[in-house]
């Protein structure tokens, strides 16, 4: 496994200089930011009290993503997968019900790329956005937990099937068996780690210009002209999910209407993706309140999905926007 052998007790800080990247690795097992930073310090705190047992023999990456797997299958025994509004039934109607408010746990979170894309080559970055997209993310979730834990393992962090079995405490054979049973699983939700979407950086900054002016002056004209006419729109908790730009639009001029005068703010890339903070009016006429978080798949030239996350409680301190705007 990758990792010098060690010969004396590693620091705390040695071990924290992996939590980047194993955080990254239990969002994927897990597609909760927030479980994945809880999952990553329960990981470093086992590996400090467990130093006085680490002989040095394995690396210490090796060894940290031993503990860090086990803590994710620990947290994964018994619970049902995360999705997205998609997952769950088909397009709705714009003009009907939104659906049920479902649990927190019900839903693939984002995660800002601070927390889960590791730095060094441009290469190794952008294979590194590629597989923490939503889509992906969630099509990882239709996986029992021990193949999920192979598949990403095997193909998203290239470990050897050999390295793979040690991990896991299980035989070559059934590593393959299981990295098999994932792929085919993964192949019939015809989605993979390089799902079509730009990343952040390489997005046109004027596409992304005009969309804000557009959005903001609720011009559907200009608007139009951005979006894709197949484009899709979710908006967890709830369940209501869209297809096609003319759905969206009668959406956002109907029951979704509110929306008309919102403020939008850069923020951080989301999942590899653009993402901003939307704030509405404020009812007493007084600033803006927090409405989304939206993460927007760019591609072909246009916008062809949007993601409306509406728990801003917990996205934007995460995304570090402000709780509100002044008029």
């Amino acid at each position: 496994m990758e990792g010098s052998s060690l010969t004396v007790r590693p620091a705390a800080t040695e071990l924290e200089q992996h939590r980047r990247e194993l955080t990254a690795y239990c969002y994927r097992m897990l597609g909760s930011p927030f479980e994945a930073e809880d999952a990553v310090q329960d990981t470093l705190l086992r590996a400090w009290r467990s130093l006085d047992r680490f002989e040095g023999r394995a690396a210490l990456r090796s060894w940290l993503y031993r503990i860090a797997t086990n803590v994710c299958l620990d947290m994964l025994n018994g619970r049902q997968r995360r999705a997205r509004p998609m997952d769950l039934g088909p397009a709705r109607s714009p003009d009907g019900p939104v659906g049920d408010i479902l649990p927190e746990a019900t839903w693939i979170e984002p995660a800002p790329d601070r927390l889960v894309v590791t730095d060094g080559d441009p290469a190794e970055v952008a294979e590194s956005r590629e597989t923490i997209r939503l889509a992906f993310v969630a099509a990882l979730q239709h996986l029992p937990p021990r193949q999920r834990a192979v598949l990403i393992l095997r193909e998203v962090l290239r470990w050897k099937a050999s390295e793979v079995a040690e991990l896991l405490d299980t035989s070559v054979a059934s590593v393959n068996s299981a990295l098999q049973r994932a792929r085919a699983t993964l192949d019939s939700t015809e989605v993979s780690a390089a799902d079509s979407g730009l990343s952040a950086d390489d997005v046109d900054r004027d596409l992304l210009a005009r969309y804000v002016a557009a959005f903001e002056a609720y011009d559907m004209e200009a608007l139009t002209a951005l979006i894709q006419e197949d484009a899709t729109q979710s908006m967890p908790p709830y369940e209501l999910w869209l297809r096609g730009r003319d759905d969206i639009f009668g959406w956002w001029l109907g029951p979704g209407a509110g929306c008309r005068g919102s403020r939008v703010v850069p923020t951080k890339a989301a999942n590899g993706w653009p993402a901003f903070g939307q704030y509405k009016p404020s009812p007493t006429g007084d600033g803006y309140e927090p409405w989304a978080l939206q993460v927007l798949r760019v591609a072909a030239g246009g916008i062809a999905e949007f993601t409306f996350f509406l728990s801003t409680e917990r996205l934007f301190p995460l995304f570090g926007l402000p709780p509100r705007l002044d008029g």
